[in-house]
């Protein structure tokens, strides 16, 4: 089956489809020994296509995974400090895969992790908004007003965030526990909101991603994502 040259080297892993565009235009890409050109189609089952002079790999099945990330676990690959990666918890999973986004060391929750570049680059983007929601635990009683700021925007160092939702407000012993619904993903986000406003964040935990929850998943376990939410995650 025949598709675009960008897809097929960003599908086997080389790089973003950006990147493959750039590499084509400037003649590094060819089919069966000629050079190949932008739009051009390939099926890589009978064409002997080439990048940078090498043979364009195989692709990898593509995995997708929902995990319950615990807390002190890290969302990079290797640590210099020595702490746990999330991909350590994934036993029985022989794909390389990669964190979607990050979640700080000391926040839990949901993470996705695949070897789907595409999709991961989609879904991280901040032009798809893709809302993320958050149960959150604050020191202190959350006001009115600093409700108010949440949901109209916070400024922090790096600009003002983009409206929030604010959800399902309690209070117990002088801390105050609420869903956070973000539609962008700053470095600890949540965490800067909160302190920007007084209200230092005493547990952090990721509930839902678009249209992905947590559910009944433990803490520590993973699953694999199905057909139906793989499809719609392209959707979003």
């Amino acid at each position: 089956m025949q598709e675009r040259l960008q897809k097929l080297i960003a599908s086997a892993g080389l790089g973003s489809r950006r990147q493959a565009e750039e590499w084509i235009a400037a003649g590094l890409v060819s089919i069966n020994d000629r050079v190949a050109t932008l739009g051009e189609k390939a099926d890589p089952h009978k064409d002997r296509i080439l990048v940078k002079g090498r043979p364009l790999p195989r692709a990898e099945e593509k995995v997708y995974l929902l995990l319950h990330k615990p807390a002190g676990y890290v969302t990079t690959l290797s640590d210099p400090e020595g702490r746990p990666i999330v991909t350590d918890l994934l036993k029985n999973c022989a794909a390389r895969v990669f964190p979607v986004g990050r979640l700080d060391v000391a926040t839990e929750g949901l993470l996705l992790l695949t070897n789907d570049g595409v999709l991961a680059q989609r879904l991280a983007h901040p032009r798809h908004k893709v809302e993320k929601t958050y149960l959150v635990k604050v020191r202190g009683l959350l006001s009115d007003e600093a409700r108010r700021q949440l949901e109209k925007g916070v400024k922090l160092e790096d600009g003002l965030t983009l409206p929030a939702l604010v959800e399902k407000v309690r209070t117990t012993a002088g801390n105050t526990w609420f869903e956070l619904v973000l539609r962008e993903g700053r470095n600890r986000q949540v965490r800067r909101m909160c302190e920007a406003l007084g209200y230092p964040v005493v547990r952090l935990k990721r509930l839902r991603v678009g249209f992905l929850e947590l559910g009944g998943l433990g803490v520590g376990q993973y699953r694999c994502l199905t057909r139906r939410e793989i499809s719609r995650l392209g959707e979003l």
